[in-house]
């Protein structure tokens, strides 16, 4: 996987609280909709590199490595 950029991004508080609502909504991270959404801003004006990695699922990651990474409470089933 590709090394991902770390930016410092300030917004209008209600632009924020919009952006939060829709990413939850979308079942993403406010983080993955801002990035969800400059990705089809860029891909619509013809300027997305086509280096540019695939976009991330929404939702929860799989699980696939063993073992979990704990400290969370269990699922409740038996």
């Amino acid at each position: 996987m590709s090394e991902r950029k770390g930016v410092l991004l300030r917004l209008d508080p209600a632009v924020h609280d919009a952006l939060a609502r829709w990413a939850a909504d979308e079942l993403r991270s406010t983080n993955a909709q801002i990035e969800f959404l400059l990705r089809r801003t860029l891909a619509e004006a013809g300027r997305l590199p086509s280096k540019a990695g695939p976009m991330r699922r929404p939702g929860r990651p799989r699980g696939g490595g063993g073992g979990g990474g704990g400290g969370g409470e269990g699922t409740g089933e038996s």
